[in-house]
């Protein structure tokens, strides 16, 4: 059995269109159509239901759908069991977001050599598309993500409750005149959350999709934006970014999306050794925001003052 037809069903049925099959794939439409045509033809039964909708699984491709799970499962297990370095007896694939790694994902693996020496590990980045697709087909263990999709075989628990703040490269700021203000789309419900609490700011003229990278953006120039309080906690200290005073705060939880079919007693290992980053990463996150909190009492007594003086 070919491994990258039973991948290619996969990603049709669960995008339901082999339009976005091909997007998440990197392949053409017609290249898809064909690896589908190809499985059809080795099963002698049609696994799809075409139409200007989409596809949608016939009751073949149903049942075919666990089977091919569970042999993408056993030769990612086989492959990577067989690259397994010398003096290591077990492996693990890490999978988390640009933004995760920092702070969170690299003291993850540091912990993870502490507690289990004899453990290969293997660490990959990615959109929440592609890890997904990763966890579902068995090439990660575990992945750390803002957002996840929930998939049969999958689990997903929160890590912690991360904190969306707004900072500038410069200090002072003041949130009622940003023309340097860029937005970053952290997902639909932060673009909701923030058109709701900041409509001035909702379309500022340039929009990052790319998450925590936009930090290196502001850094090097005048310009503001909404990132992770535990990410920007090293700008904050080395003074080249600033908090902006009043602005609100938005939560963002991040989550850990486990394979159910993880080795328990490294499963055990795994989450305890999290558990205890998420404790740290945490830390910095509310050293922020008291932070936050503490200037901005201190700019509400400035204006409340200044308007004392004004009404004398």
């Amino acid at each position: 059995m070919d491994i990258t037809l039973l991948k290619t069903f996969l990603e049709v049925a669960a995008t339901g269109s082999f339009v976005s099959a091909s997007e998440r794939l990197y392949v053409t439409q017609s290249a898809v159509s064909l690896r589908i045509q190809r499985l059809e033809d080795s099963l002698g039964k049609p696994m799809f239901t075409r139409s200007k909708a989409g596809a949608e699984l016939t009751n073949a491709g149903r049942e075919f759908e666990r089977y091919a799970l569970s042999i993408i499962r056993v030769w990612e297990e086989a492959r990577q069991q067989v690259a397994i370095p010398e003096g290591f007896t077990r492996s693990l694939t890490i999978g988390a977001q640009y933004s995760l790694w920092p702070r969170l994902g690299f003291r993850w693996i540091d912990r993870l050599e502490q507690a289990a020496p004899d453990l290969n590990i293997r660490a990959e980045i990615g959109m929440p598309d592609r890890l997904t697709r990763f966890l579902i087909e068995g090439i990660m263990h575990v992945g750390l993500l803002y957002m996840p999709q929930i998939r049969p075989g999958l689990t997903a628990v929160e890590v912690m409750e991360e904190e969306l703040v707004m900072v500038a490269s410069y200090p002072d700021a003041d949130l009622d005149n940003l023309p340097d203000y860029v937005f970053v789309d952290w997902g639909p419900e932060f673009v909701g959350a923030h058109a709701l609490a900041l409509p001035e700011l909702t379309n500022p003229g340039l929009t990052f999709s790319l998450g925590a990278m936009v930090a290196e953006y502001i850094v090097n120039r005048k310009a503001s934006a909404y990132l992770p309080a535990r990410y920007v906690k090293k700008y904050l200290d080395s003074g080249q970014l600033h908090l902006v005073a009043d602005a609100p705060r938005f939560p963002y939880p991040v989550w850990a999306v486990w394979r159910d079919d993880l080795d328990p007693k490294l499963a055990e290992i795994a989450k305890a050794t999290l558990a205890q980053v998420a404790y740290g990463a945490e830390a910095d996150s509310q050293a922020v925001l008291e932070r936050l909190r503490a200037i901005s009492d201190d700019h509400i007594v400035e204006v409340l003052g200044e308007h004392e003086r004004n009404s004398l």
